[in-house]
């Protein structure tokens, strides 16, 4: 099984720049895809950005393009999620996901946190 953590996420400006962690306990996939995905009240889960835990594949949402950054320390289990230029629509409950096999959809996506609340003001 797999455990994962959210931190981070916090009341901020309009502007402003947050970088939301994840931390990952239990097994590990060699071939995992760690994603965010984002909620805010009344919306679909949407898909923000992912990574593979190994090798060096990456891809962001085009919202969040230019200003949000994932990456991740394997040494440390950890998946971050650097978001700059935070606009009050980024404001969503933020989800850390693994998918264990890989893959590309929501359906992918097997273990999920808790996740942490980011809240843009204007």
């Amino acid at each position: 099984q797999v455990q994962l953590v959210e931190s981070g996420g916090g009341l901020v400006q309009a502007g402003d720049s947050l970088r939301l962690s994840c931390a990952t306990s239990g097994r590990t996939f060699s071939s995992a895809i760690m994603g965010w995905f984002r909620q805010a009240p009344g919306k679909e889960r949407e898909f923000v950005a992912a990574i593979s835990w190994l090798g060096s594949w990456l891809y962001h949402a085009n919202s969040v393009k230019g200003r949000f950054t994932i990456s991740r320390d394997n040494a440390k289990n950890t998946v971050y999620l650097q978001m700059n230029s935070l606009k009050p629509e980024d404001t969503a409950v933020y989800y850390c996901a693994v998918a264990p096999y890989g893959g590309l959809t929501k359906n992918d996506y097997y273990y999920w946190g808790q996740g942490t609340q980011v809240t843009v003001s204007s």
